[in-house]
């Protein structure tokens, strides 16, 4: 019967960015736990550190590796920093999309134009904001992770991050984490039902018209 088919979905990247400190690290776990989604994990150059597990927080490889990937256009964004290069495999994430699994990426908005520029169809990308400046300077000196003069960069480095607020689908003001993380399931859930993603539904459509009722 044709309300026991289920329409084969293509899966989307849903991306979130933000300036340090705004709440997307914690979205982003509590995304990836409850919402049967894939995290991206990056490659890398850099050397593992003793609390990094491969494969989970990165995928570490050598130099010429990295070089090979982003020559054969295997990245779908990369970048390097401070002499070190990053980068998103292209095979791993286009394997779930077509499986019909979502992807989810941590990454900042340099990354998302690259990937946007590949993908645009595939991709939804969301920008968290923090309530104020202010606030996001006493979160950042709350989470006791960095000395005053590297608050004073990350604070620095945010606002040329905010100001590409408008180059995202949708934006979000982090007043509660909780209240972002619903307004991201939301957009998600949104995201999965729209018609261009489900690939498999002009089969389920034409079956409703020709079947057959007693």
């Amino acid at each position: 019967m044709a309300d026991t088919l289920h329409p084969a979905r293509r899966g989307l990247m849903l991306i979130l960015s933000s300036p340090s400190g705004a709440g997307k690290t914690t979205l982003t776990r509590n995304l990836k736990s409850e919402n049967n989604l894939d995290l991206s994990i990056s490659v890398t150059t850099r050397a593992k550190r003793p609390s990094e597990i491969e494969g989970v927080h990165y995928r570490f490889i050598d130099r010429t590796a990295f070089d090979t990937m982003r020559q054969h256009n295997d990245l779908l964004e990369w970048a390097e920093v401070h002499g070190n290069g990053y980068g998103t495999p292209r095979k791993e994430v286009e394997a779930s999309l077509a499986a019909g699994r979502d992807v989810l990426f941590d990454i900042d908005w340099q990354g998302t134009q690259q990937i946007v520029k590949k993908a645009r169809a595939d991709v939804v990308t969301i920008f968290i904001l923090p309530p104020s400046m202010a606030e996001l300077r006493s979160r950042l000196i709350r989470r006791a992770e960095d000395a005053e003069e590297v608050i004073v960069k990350r604070l620095a480095n945010a606002r040329d991050e905010i100001a590409r607020w408008s180059q995202y689908d949708y934006v979000i003001v982090n007043h509660d984490l909780q209240t972002a993380y619903e307004q991201i399931k939301a957009i998600l859930t949104a995201e999965r039902l729209k018609r261009s993603r489900a690939v498999g539904l002009t089969d389920f459509v034409d079956q409703l018209l020709t079947e057959q009722l007693p």
